[in-house]
């Protein structure tokens, strides 16, 4: 597959065709808020609204099982689950300052059971992919972010600060609803110089509306390898920090043939100092480059929240000092395939990975240097290449609150290497909103 021919197709030119229809992504996986279990909570959710602080709050599993092949084949069944809570205390009715507000997130997660490390792939070699996304970190309670943000110029320019994280602001194009990481909103976590959703770091964002559908954003956020460390779970410190990370993004949320499409493409400059995979040789700075489209192709003739949706992504690292070379996604979702379930969904996504000659070659340079030959020796590097997963689901939604979502995953080359058997994993991801 040939980098120079994928990376133009995919990152093409944002659409700029608009035209007066309020957009829409319900059918792009944009849902609004389901009512939650708890409804009103005896009419302290509409008090505190009242008072400009709104919130959401869910409970999420993932279960994963090893039905057949993979790196050890003994059936297993893996758990996690994570308890989120996030909100919003509105400050413009009181300072008059425009959408003046405090944004917060605070994640619970437990178990840390990954069944991809324990079946699916060979524990020797990073793992580029994850049959439960949501998997890593520990059990461990964590401040996702705590920032203060306002706007300018008219509500086109919004201006955020704090402790953050980057799912605030860049790459929110896709959503994550599949159970495989690489099927998992856009694909800027692959720079592997910040984090997604329960990780904090220092940073200061603006985004400016150039046009009421093209949107660029940029900022400067802290670069720090320790920022997921159980230590700094609750800190404000930079202890760590290497440098900085530029993000640079444009987005353009608008119609094609008359229906609702998301496109994006950024750029990541670090001036952190990376370690060469393969050379003796450090780099004073990196890059990365990511992009996407989410485009809406039905609408059903009874319900525009009904209907048929792609998406695309895909990556481009440097591979010196980044174990992936290039990841490329794609997905179908449909919403309401059956009259009877209008708010059910079925997700087909497939993802290809390629990963960094710089890695394999500093895996081979490590079993000449020390003689070992076999593949089943514990201290031998196996030699990675490429891979190709895939994700099949179905969601329901028994009541508002609840969200039942079996899937089947398929592994070809699970973690990129050819000794490992293709892998078939059964999962089921459940959501209960309160």
């Amino acid at each position: 597959m040939n980098k120079k021919i994928i990376f133009p197709l995919l990152f093409l030119t944002l659409p700029a065709i608009a035209n007066e229809q309020s957009w829409d992504g319900t059918v792009l996986g944009f849902e609004p808020a389901p009512k939650g279990l708890f409804g009103d909570m005896l009419g302290i959710r509409p008090i505190l609204s009242d008072h400009g602080f709104s919130f959401h709050s869910n409970y999420l599993s993932q279960v994963a099982y090893n039905a057949s092949g993979g790196y050890d084949d003994d059936k297993y069944t893996a758990y996690i689950d994570q308890f989120a809570f996030t909100f919003t205390q509105d400050l413009e009715r009181w300072t008059g300052i425009p959408d003046a507000r405090i944004e917060g997130n605070i994640v619970n997660r437990n178990h840390n059971d990954d069944l991809t490390l324990k079946r699916v792939q060979d524990p020797r070699t990073p793992n580029y992919d994850q049959t439960q996304e949501s998997a890593g970190g520990g059990s461990i309670t964590r401040l996702g972010w705590l920032t203060f943000a306002r706007s300018f110029d008219e509500r086109r320019l919004t201006w955020r600060i704090g402790m953050m994280n980057k799912v605030q602001e860049f790459d929110q194009i896709i959503p994550c609803d599949f159970q495989l990481r690489t099927q998992c909103g856009g694909k800027s976590a692959n720079a592997l110089v910040w984090s997604n959703w329960n990780i904090h770091t220092w940073g200061t964002t603006v985004s400016y509306k150039i046009t009421p559908e093209v949107t660029i954003k940029t900022g400067v956020m802290e670069q720090n390898p320790q920022a997921t460390d159980r230590s700094h779970a609750w800190s404000w410190s930079t202890k760590g920090s290497k440098g900085i990370v530029l993000p640079l993004e444009v987005e353009s949320r608008t119609f094609v043939n008359g229906l609702p499409g998301a496109y994006n493409v950024g750029l990541l400059y670090t001036n952190a100092k990376q370690q060469d995979l393969y050379k003796d040789k450090t780099y004073h700075s990196t890059w990365f480059i990511y992009g996407g489209m989410n485009q809406q192709l039905t609408r059903h003739q009874d319900d525009p929240n009904r209907g048929l949706s792609l998406s695309l992504s895909g990556s481009y690292h440097d591979e010196r000092s980044n174990f992936m070379n290039y990841v490329v996604s794609s997905s179908l979702r449909y919403r309401g395939l059956f009259d009877a379930r209008p708010e059910d969904w079925v997700g087909l996504g497939v993802s290809y990975i390629e990963l960094s000659d710089h890695f394999a070659k500093g895996q081979k340079q490590y079993n000449q240097q020390f003689g070992i030959t076999d593949y089943h020796d514990p201290f031998f590097r196996p030699i990675t290449s490429n891979a190709f997963n895939a994700e099949l689901y179905y969601r329901f939604k028994p009541v508002s609150w609840l969200e039942l979502q079996p899937d089947v995953q398929y592994w070809h080359n699970p973690g990129g290497i050819k000794q490992t058997s293709d892998a078939w994993v059964l999962g089921l991801k459940t959501v209960v909103t309160f």
